[in-house]
């Protein structure tokens, strides 16, 4: 519902008419109006076409911005939320605060007319703040969710909008603004993600249309728009540049050709230099709830602004390695200082049970998620800790310890136990780990195995090792490689892909693991049927095809990473010659 009809109008609104499209508009107003109609679009839906006029604030949920006023102290403070979920509903409360709606032109009101299944006059909007679409419905409102809902519903409407409690609404609204164009400005206006941003761009205008903010806002747009072999598309973040940088490096290094690749690995390295994030947000940190930033990779950009713990294990995995190449080949080595920035970054994410979140510290509690409001996704409401991001992160600080055993080596080796003791801690009972930034048990095992082998498990002292390879060996298909779907991260239980199909992202994260934990030496058969299925898997000009989606967040929201086709099938086939190959290859000599 949330995409079929944000699709309808978004044409409609473009120009197509409602019998448009050679019949698609009639078919998409017919799914909608088969499933009750528009107040069936789960809440983020409802809060823009309130803001469109297409729908009325008194059918959506509340979103007062008071809730920026409470102490820092109390659980559900949005300071303590995960980023993403604070920066979202930041400029949603803005515009929940204002009513603020559109002109309502011919457009709207036709609109009104298409998309409901009885007239516009006579909906029940407080029965719709509770409607959500069966196709949508991933995370269902808890009993204890929807009592809190009608309680602030009737709170806002009977107190909060009235004299003399209307002035608590303009100061929550003026702390809210002024979080806005914090975002704004120490992002230069790309902010976190697009949601948020095309958000706070609204709000911008809402405060004043004319601002220099609003026209900042407009400039960046095009950072987020991918025009891609089948059209324009506006991306899940403003790219991806960093992780994907970082990944391809660590794919050529491991091939042993960087003779040949030498100007792409300059280049490479001359990009994660000038990307490191060299300064801390502005101001007071605490008073804008920022973590540090100085020392730090983004996902993308530094522009965006937001390091984030693996990204930035990755970037100081790459410099640490490049720094020990000749320079007249992959350029001048990083400044010792800007590693130890990335260093004390990394140690400041660490939360105390060891494990490693994505942005932030972990700053509230589980039991927050029986709030969570999306319906569409899960996990959002904190910064949850992660195998992937606990991993990279000892890996980075590994890789650095052995250049500069030096510095900090104290702190280095506590936090590496700790998150070790973390990673077999959270070991799912048949030997996996979950994934929640990529699909998924096999995403999710590849980081667990490589961060205990960084704490120096070993498949002969580990039965976390030993029960993690079992599981991976357990789904190897019969063509040789892995196919994992994305509904294992949907519905949390391992699930091949459709008809038992190979997938060589999977399979190139399934071999770097066994690999790792030293399949070749106990039986390299498992790996041999798998390089034998990428090798096949090549086409003609070298490029690897491109698969089904591969990444995920907030496990029910998928991602395209199309780099990864060629990223992991190469390093996976590297690992392979040097570890496989060339080891039994040496043994035989």
């Amino acid at each position: 519902m949330f995409c079929t009809a944000l699709s309808y109008i978004t044409l409609r609104l473009l120009g197509e008419g409602a019998d448009g499209g050679a019949g698609a508009m009639d078919k998409a107003r017919k799914w909608i109006l088969d499933r009750g109609g528009i107040t069936c679009i789960p809440s983020w839906g409802k809060m823009w076409l309130s803001v469109l006029g297409v729908y009325d604030w008194k059918g959506n949920n509340p979103l007062p911005p008071e809730i920026w006023l409470l102490p820092y102290s109390i659980p559900i403070h949005p300071g303590r939320m995960w980023c993403h979920s604070r920066m979202v509903y930041l400029p949603m409360s803005y515009l929940y605060g204002k009513r603020f709606v559109g002109p309502i032109n011919s457009m709207v009101l036709s609109l009104r007319r298409e998309l409901y299944s009885q007239p516009y006059h006579q909906i029940d909007w407080n029965q719709a703040r509770s409607q959500c679409a069966k196709e949508d419905l991933y995370y269902p409102h808890p009993l204890i969710q929807d009592i809190l809902w009608g309680f602030f519903h009737k709170l806002d409407e009977s107190l909060l909008m009235q004299w003399p409690f209307s002035k608590l609404r303009r100061n929550a609204l003026t702390t809210v603004m002024q979080h806005i164009h914090y975002e704004d400005e120490n992002t230069q206006y790309i902010c976190l993600g697009p949601v948020n941003k095309v958000l706070n761009m609204v709000c911008c205008w809402v405060e004043d249309p004319n601002s220099m903010a609003y026209k900042c806002h407009l400039s960046r747009i095009k950072d987020y728009l991918w025009m891609a072999e089948d059209g324009m598309k506006m991306q899940g973040y403003n790219g991806s540049q960093l992780w994907d940088v970082a990944l391809t490096v660590q794919a050529v290094l491991a091939s042993n050709l960087v003779d040949e690749y030498g100007l792409m690995l300059k280049k490479a390295h001359d990009f994660i230099k000038n990307t490191q994030v060299r300064s801390n947000s502005s101001g007071n940190l605490n008073l804008w709830y920022r973590h540090i930033s100085k020392g730090g990779w983004s996902f993308s950009t530094p522009d965006n602004g937001w390091p984030v713990s693996d990204c930035t294990a990755e970037g100081l995995k790459v410099v640490v390695r490049l720094s020990q190449m000749p320079s007249e080949m992959v350029g001048e080595a990083i400044a010792v200082d800007h590693l130890f920035d990335a260093v004390n970054l990394i140690l400041s994410l660490q939360n105390s049970n060891g494990g490693f979140a994505s942005y932030e510290l972990t700053r509230s509690y589980a039991w927050l998620e029986m709030i969570n409001p999306t319906e569409i996704f899960g996990d959002v409401m904190i910064d949850y800790q992660y195998v992937e991001c606990t991993s990279a992160a000892i890996q980075g600080l590994r890789s650095f310890w052995k250049l500069y055993p030096g510095h900090r080596s104290e702190e280095i080796e506590a936090c590496i136990a700790k998150a070790v003791n973390f990673i077999e801690g959270i070991q799912q009972p048949d030997g996996s780990w979950h994934g929640s930034w990529g699909v998924c048990y096999t995403y999710g095992t590849w980081f667990g195995i490589k961060g205990l082998l960084v704490g120096g498990r070993t498949y002969q002292n580990s039965s976390s090792i030993r029960r993690a390879c079992d599981f991976l060996l357990s789904k190897q298909l019969h063509s040789g490689g892995w196919g994992e779907s994305y509904l294992s991260s949907q519905d949390k239980v391992y699930t091949n892909l459709e008809g038992n199909k190979s997938h060589l992202v999977s399979t190139g994260w399934a071999m770097l693991a066994l690999i790792g934990a030293g399949q070749a030496e106990r039986d390299p058969t498992p790996l041999h049927r798998a390089a034998r299925l990428l090798i096949n898997s090549q086409m003609e000009d070298g490029d690897f095809p491109q698969q089904e989606i591969i990444g995920v967040f907030n496990s029910n929201c998928m991602i395209s990473y199309s780099a990864y086709r060629n990223i992991f099938p190469i390093w996976a086939l590297a690992e392979y010659l040097n570890h496989v190959i060339l080891l039994s290859r040496s043994h035989s000599v």
